[in-house]
C-alpha cells in the first residue's frame, strides 16, 4: 500500500469507521439530536455544532490547499456561531460535513506519494 493510501484510509476510518482510536465521528454522532449538538454542559467551552463547524472549515481549508488554492480563515470562519438551531439545520450541517468529506477524500486519492513533500499555499 502507498503512503498516501494508508494516511486516506486512516482519515476515512476515523471519520467513517473502524477506527485504530474508537469510536468515528460517524458513530459518535448517530445520535446526537439538534438540541445535544448545541448544548454547552461545559462553561466557555464549544458546542459540539461548534466543533463540526470547525472540522468543515478546516477539511475545507486542507481540500483547498491541496488543489493549488492559499487559503487563510478569518476567526469567524475557523469558529462559525451556530445561529439555527433546528433539526433540519443539524441534518444539514452532517450532510455538508459528509460532503467536505467526500471532496477531501476524493482530492487526496488523485496524490501519489512523491506529492507528499511538497509544500501547499498557505
Amino acid at each position: 500500500m502507498k503512503e498516501v493510501e494508508r494516511i486516506g484510509d486512516q482519515l476515512n476510518r476515523a471519520f467513517v469507521g473502524d477506527a485504530w482510536h474508537g469510536p468515528s465521528i460517524t458513530e459518535l454522532l448517530a445520535d446526537v439530536t439538534s438540541e445535544q449538538a448545541a448544548a454547552r454542559p461545559i462553561p466557555n467551552a464549544h458546542s459540539i455544532w461548534e466543533i463540526l463547524f470547525h472540522m468543515k472549515a478546516w477539511k475545507e481549508v486542507v481540500h483547498r490547499r491541496l488543489s493549488g488554492e492559499r487559503v487563510e480563515l478569518t476567526a469567524e470562519q475557523d469558529w462559525p456561531q451556530v445561529k439555527d438551531i433546528s433539526d433540519t439545520v443539524w441534518k444539514t450541517t452532517l450532510k455538508e460535513l459528509r460532503s467536505v468529506q467526500q471532496q477531501f477524500m476524493q482530492t487526496l486519492s488523485q496524490f501519489d506519494d512523491s506529492q507528499l513533500e511538497n509544500m501547499v499555499p498557505g
